[in-house]
């Protein structure tokens, strides 16, 4: 990701991130927004975006965003996260994901993921609890 107003430490997705096909569209410490698109690969056996991907996408920007707000060395896990279905995502859709804080403490991070199909509805939501590891 060569966006230079992408900060280096969103840019740097893990690999599960590249192996999904996470598009990150913006990142700043208030909200990061990607975009993930319903390959064939990550279909489920309905034909529809497996759930798995849906969590995982969104478990991987809660940490972004929170390595956006940690201070020098420290680092994040995920320790809860919680996933509401709304509706199913069929093959070749483009979900949008946009991540936006509910709490930024100084030991735990809450993010809060919203996916929206291309008409505007909410296709799902999680919630996840971040722990602010401190460095050693």
């Amino acid at each position: 990701m060569d966006d230079p107003a992408i900060p280096p430490v969103a840019a740097d997705q893990p690999p599960l991130a590249r192996l999904l096909g996470l598009r990150l569209v913006s990142a700043t410490p208030d909200r990061v927004v990607a975009e993930l698109t319903a390959r064939p690969d990550l279909l489920n056996r309905n034909g529809m975006l497996h759930g798995g991907a849906i969590m995982a996408l969104a478990d991987n920007l809660g940490g972004t965003a929170t390595f956006l707000n940690l201070a020098p060395g420290e680092g994040t896990t995920t320790i809860e996260s919680k996933t509401n279905f709304f509706r199913a995502v069929p093959a070749g859709v483009t979900l949008t994901a946009v991540t936006t804080p509910l709490h930024r403490g100084r030991t735990t991070q809450v993010w809060q993921t919203a996916l929206t199909l291309p008409d505007g509805r909410l296709a799902a939501q999680v919630t996840q609890t971040q722990m602010v590891l401190q460095p050693r």
